[in-house]
């Protein structure tokens, strides 16, 4: 569940009357014409080959070497994919893969799930041919895992575990094999999947493409008197028409001023502020853009405001460069709005500047103060700053960003003004 998922899924805890506001909103709210026009986009997106995917294993092994790590160990989850092009739902059940710094991948599954595990495995690294280890229900799958280490000569050694490699089966592999160190496989999987490749690239700058067209005709759709649940609803439902699963969050006014929103109904009305925040999946790969705009005319103070913002996105773009630390973006808008008035520190500008995105929205690098990590080319980041006045209303722009040889530059071009937040077509 993702923060957006989450926000949405506290609604289910309103009182009965909101609930009923909700049901009523998704009945009477229809697709605007300008979200019915969106074309289906589906073909354009050009997935991952094997043979990309067969040079990240190779990467990997390298960076095991260079981390000490004899192998590492990946469950469900997305660098699951990335790494093998495999969706696996985690269970209670153990199913792991084992990509060992030298040799072929290995697989410990279910028995009753080996003939669907094969089938996955076809445009893996190794392909069918790779070693399954099948355990009974009452079998210890965790036995399995050391046998396999063992079938390719590792008798002990060093074992990285993939962040997100549920507790339980971390644990079970730990006891199973006392005669291996388990660490951290972060070094290995953030190195690897940190800088993007230009088949990577492609596909976010599809994703982007298809959030911004999105988001436009929505805004063009907005009127006073519609609710923030049915501007979710037409997002939705614009994506579908896009080809894409996608979704976003519409907070109004002062909700606006709530980084990550809430679940509370809200009424859009002539001089509002709304920010729509999130994107879409394309082939694994996510967009995340944030527009914030005014319904009718901005006053002064939320024109004030939409500029110092824009002049802080400005600055984290133009420091962003090989070989510049992660945390000196963030201090570079950081310092547009503390100059401004708005600081200090965390005062209004509530959040770090940026995180990585790629097969997840959220992961590594982070732009945030005090990170050395120097972004290298071909790295890709949200560029977010915001400054939020709790009580009034809160302003973040958001595109994401792309670290080229020689600077860095935003896959979208940046929002126009708070009146007029899409360049004219």
């Amino acid at each position: 569940m993702n923060r957006r998922q989450f926000v949405s899924a506290s609604g289910l805890l309103l009182p009965a009357l909101a609930t009923h506001s909700l049901i009523a909103d998704a009945q009477s709210s229809s697709l605007p014409l300008a979200l019915m026009k969106l074309p289906n986009r589906s073909a354009e997106a050009q997935p991952i080959s094997l043979t990309e995917r067969e040079r990240r294993y190779e990467r990997a092994q390298q960076k095991m070497q260079a981390s000490g790590l004899d192998a590492i160990v990946l469950a469900g989850g997305s660098s699951l994919v990335y790494f093998t092009g495999i969706h696996w739902w985690n269970s209670e059940r153990l199913f792991v893969c084992v990509l060992p710094r030298n040799g072929a991948p290995f697989y410990v599954a279910p028995t009753f799930e080996e003939e669907r595990a094969r089938d996955l495995m076809q445009n893996a690294p190794g392909g069918k041919f790779s070693r399954v280890y099948t355990w009974q229900e009452n079998e210890n799958p965790y036995a399995l895992v050391v046998k396999g280490l063992n079938d390719l000569g590792l008798r002990s050694g060093k074992l990285g575990v993939e962040e997100r490699v549920p507790f339980v089966f971390a644990d079970g592999i730990r006891t199973a094999a006392p005669a291996f160190t388990l660490a951290s496989a972060t070094p290995v999987t953030a190195g690897c999947r940190a800088v993007k490749s230009a088949a990577e690239l492609a596909l976010m700058q599809l994703a982007n493409n298809v959030t911004l067209s999105v988001y436009r005709a929505a805004w063009e759709s907005i009127t006073p008197g519609v609710t923030n649940r049915q501007v979710t609803s037409w997002i939705a439902g614009g994506y579908e028409r896009s080809g894409f699963p996608g979704e976003a969050s519409c907070q109004v006014d002062a909700y606006s001023a709530l980084p990550h929103g809430s679940p509370d109904p809200q009424t859009i009305r002539e001089g509002s502020v709304v920010l729509f925040d999130d994107g879409c999946i394309v082939q694994g790969y996510q967009s995340d853009i944030s527009r914030t705009f005014v319904v009718g005319k901005a006053t002064d103070r939320m024109k004030q405001v939409f500029d110092v913002v824009h002049r802080a996105q400005s600055a984290a773009l133009a420091a962003a460069r090989p070989g510049v630390p992660c945390g000196a973006v963030d201090a570079a808008a950081r310092k547009v709005i503390t100059d401004a008035g708005f600081g200090p520190g965390y005062a209004h500008f509530t959040h770090r500047v940026g995180h990585g995105i790629g097969l997840d929205m959220h992961e590594w690098p982070y732009l945030v103060q005090g990170n050395p990590l120097p972004l290298q080319a071909n790295m890709t980041f949200s560029d977010e700053p915001g400054i939020y006045l709790r009580g009034e209303f809160g302003v973040r722009l958001e595109d994401d960003m792309h670290v080229t040889d020689d600077g860095a530059r935003l896959f979208t071009p940046q929002s126009n003004s708070i009146e007029m937040p899409f360049a004219p077509a």
